[in-house]
């Protein structure tokens, strides 16, 4: 916790504080990815076959966005939103890529002539869209169909979506995270000053009882 915080806050790291800390994300972030690689190989895709693509993917689309604003909260409210961010982005980024490769897949079982290749493994469909996710495009798979190249057309609008607005969004999150995490600071901080000031010796009480002079005379 203390590590993080410094990454958030400015304070120097200790070398060893910098490894757990960066080790840690590097763990969870893989996780996250190995996850949703595990659910796209191993879910019945074809059990979509009688449901119109369109109609699944927008679907995902929804899922998709209830994930990024209940991310962005998570970021803006989270004490270490610079790693919040991170992760967020770990989930976010292979659910679109995935999203849209088992919408190809889909597509391509559906009617074989929708591709070049005709039919599409799930590694043909992955990497198809990565390669248009990159704006590579080696050639080797193209849409064919109408339908095909709607749904191609969709991943690129939607590409710039995610890396213009959706990285802008996450970085104006993380700067409300990191506002919020500094007043915080702030007021722990003068608040263990205060409590510090007012350990000294406690002042005589006004109350204190005159001394018995005894009897007068």
């Amino acid at each position: 916790m203390a590590s993080e915080q410094a990454l958030n806050g400015g304070q120097s790291l200790s070398r060893v504080q910098r490894r757990r800390l960066f080790g840690a994300l590097l763990l969870r972030s893989l996780a996250s990815v190995v996850v949703l690689l595990g659910l796209y190989y191993f879910l019945p895709v074809q059990d979509l076959l009688g449901v119109p693509v369109w109609v699944s993917l927008l679907g995902a689309l929804v899922v998709l966005v209830a994930v990024i604003v209940a991310q962005l909260r998570g970021i803006s409210t989270s004490r270490y939103p610079g790693i919040y961010a991170v992760e967020a982005l770990a989930v976010t980024v292979p659910f679109f890529l995935l999203m849209f490769a088992s919408a190809y897949l889909v597509l391509a079982q559906d009617n074989a002539a929708n591709f070049s290749t005709h039919q599409l493994t799930r590694t043909d469909s992955l990497y198809f869209v990565v390669t248009t996710f990159a704006t590579v495009g080696f050639g080797d798979i193209t849409a064919t169909s109408q339908s095909a190249r709607a749904l191609v057309t969709a991943q690129m609008i939607l590409d710039l979506v995610i890396l213009g607005l959706g990285v802008q969004a996450y970085r104006g999150a993380v700067q409300v995270g990191r506002k919020r995490s500094a007043a915080g600071t702030r007021t722990e901080t003068q608040t263990g000053t205060g409590t510090e000031t007012g350990t000294g010796a406690r002042p005589p009480s006004k109350d204190v009882p005159a001394e018995d002079k005894g009897p007068q005379t």
